[in-house]
């Protein structure tokens, strides 16, 4: 038993099996992208479908756009529903709603690249190396519409392997690993971390606090970390973050949470939401150590204002995009509140959503727009995207529920009275 032991270890052992495999396949010359697929979808045993889809992984790791599409084209043609077969299935459910005939109908319901996923999924780093096939499907998707079949039933896999029951919520700071330490000023997507040092205050001091999700299949690759501050105050310019001449509190002595910076890490992940989760989560934990603290709050960019801006207001746009001027953007503030107000409360979309992809994801996750807040970033890219404008998105733990459900139902942007009362007067 110690020897058949020994054996199959050995067999599924990352350095060896190709190695131990080898006796399995004679080595042919280079075979067409349908041939892997094909050798994938008709492998029989689970040692062959392995070595098939590590094959099939290592002719696309050297492959180039083209390859690709034709990769996607077989996906789409050869590997559909079986029509057919479907119709006849279904008829047999109609007639007798069995068990045999439940499982028959699942079973073929469902497309034949869909179980190649999965066999792909097996390989060794199986999952990340489907993350990044889809990254690269999303990246051609427009230009071939019918690969949104194959996004379909991939993106389906995915939040299955990628549901809430999966993530690992870890701290992140100045003693994590260098290697997970790189990603995240290499992801970072709100406030760009420009140097070691940068990211070094806002991971060591104890007023500053990172997390982020992990998956098991994906090892040291972060999916979407959050950024938080510490504070005795709600926040309304970025410059209050950062500042590194601040006086520093412990954590124990703030009483606000200010989440200041959500990234998402894997394009291949797009539309498989983890910010809710995490943004909760971490809420909760935070609640849990800290026991003053009691207001959970962002200071968010406004990303769509100038775009909205320059398609409602094209002279305004042109006037006040040129160049950063704050003098200009003083003298101009009570249009501006105005402006910023028909931003956030009158939509201009054809579902009635918020404008605002920051506030319809926050207001979403059952937040309120707490604050708007004038020249709350007058960095370069605050301006070019916001107009200099951050607001905060406030996070009542015992009202995000009912503010959730009040916003899929009303459609509409759930706020303070303040401010509810400054768009008013507006």
């Amino acid at each position: 038993m110690s020897f058949f032991n020994n054996l199959i270890n050995s067999l599924f052992d990352k350095k060896n099996r190709k190695k131990n495999l080898r006796f399995f396949f004679e080595k042919k010359s280079k075979k067409s992208v349908s041939e892997y697929i094909y050798n994938v979808n008709a492998a029989k045993g689970e040692i062959s479908a392995l070595i098939h889809s590590e094959e099939l992984f290592n002719f696309l790791e050297n492959s180039d756009e083209k390859v690709f599409i034709d990769f996607f084209v077989n996906l789409e043609k050869d590997y559909d529903l079986d029509i057919n077969s479907l119709d006849e299935t279904l008829k047999k459910y109609t007639q007798n709603r069995d068990y045999n005939s439940y499982r028959d109908i699942k079973k073929i319901s469902e497309t034949k690249r869909s179980e190649i996923f999965r066999r792909l999924n097996s390989s060794r780093k199986g999952t990340i190396k489907l993350v990044r096939l889809r990254e690269k499907l999303l990246n051609i998707i427009n230009k071939y519409p019918n690969f949104k079949k194959i996004d379909f039933d991939l993106s389906n896999l995915l939040k299955d392997w990628f549901n809430k029951g999966f993530l690992i919520l870890k701290p992140i700071d100045w003693e994590t690993p260098a290697n997970i330490l790189e990603k995240i000023i290499q992801y970072e997507a709100v406030h760009q971390i420009k140097s070691w040092d940068d990211l070094r205050s806002r991971l060591e001091p104890d007023d500053r606090k990172c997390f982020a999700f992990f998956h098991p299949a994906m090892e040291d690759e972060p999916l979407i970390f959050i950024e938080v501050a510490l504070t005795r105050e709600i926040p309304k310019k970025i410059d209050e973050i950062f500042n590194r001449n601040r006086v520093q509190i412990k954590g124990d002595e703030s009483s606000v949470a200010v989440f200041y910076s959500i990234s998402n890490c894997q394009k291949g992940l797009q539309g498989i939401s983890f910010g809710n989760f995490l943004i909760k989560q971490v809420a909760r934990d935070l609640e849990k150590s800290f026991s003053k603290l009691k207001t959970f709050i962002t200071l968010s960019p406004v990303p769509g204002f100038m775009d909205w801006l320059a398609v409602k207001e094209p002279k305004l746009h042109k006037k006040y995009s040129k160049k950063l001027n704050i003098q200009i953007l003083e003298k101009n503030k009570k249009l501006l509140m105005h402006i910023i107000f028909d931003y956030f409360f009158v939509s201009n979309r054809k579902d009635s959503l918020p404008n605002d992809p920051v506030a319809r994801f926050h207001i979403g996750n059952g937040a309120i727009l707490e604050n708007v807040n004038f020249l709350g970033d007058i960095s370069e890219k605050g301006f070019n995207q916001s107009l200099c404008f951050m607001v905060n998105y406030l996070y009542d733990l015992n009202d995000v529920e009912k503010n959730h459900e009040k916003y899929v139902v009303d459609k509409k942007i759930n706020t303070s009275k303040k401010l509810l009362k400054e768009f008013q007067k507006s």
